[in-house]
């Protein structure tokens, strides 16, 4: 299975996250493409970022966080195959110099197959194997 681009945590915050409007139709856009047309998707690891910050940060009520699962996290979800991300993750984590849980973010769109991983916090520009780390905010 191949998708377009993988969507960070940080990228996916910004529709929880409303006081950057910008930002907010930019990750809008963006997770409706992926909804809508399958071009867009997001890892197990990113499902639960954004639940943590959801519930946190934003004090999302129970009710609150379950529509935000199955409305917008579910639908882009995207499996991956747990042994070999977190293999594939350490190699990333020490050849680029990642943190770990970047490194497997990065690992999950390469098994997907991705070209794209839109994130605001990795090195814009940066090739990995065959992805491109892209800044969707610039």
């Amino acid at each position: 299975m191949s998708v377009e681009s993988l969507l960070d945590t940080n990228v996916v915050i910004y529709i929880v996250d409303t006081d950057n409007p910008e930002k907010t139709a930019k990750a809008e856009q963006l997770v409706r493409s992926g909804t809508d047309y399958g071009d867009c998707c997001i890892s197990r690891q990113v499902i639960q970022e954004t639940l943590n910050v959801a519930t946190k940060k934003f004090s999302y009520s129970p009710e609150e966080a379950g529509h935000l699962l199955e409305r917008t996290l579910l639908p882009l979800y995207q499996e991956t195959s747990a042994p070999s991300l977190y293999r594939r993750g350490l190699d990333i984590q020490f050849r680029y110099n990642y943190g770990f849980y970047d490194s497997v973010i990065i690992a999950a769109a390469l098994e997907l197959g991705c070209k794209t991983l839109y994130s605001e916090d990795m090195q814009h520009g940066q090739k990995i194997e065959r992805l491109t780390i892209e800044n969707p905010f610039r």
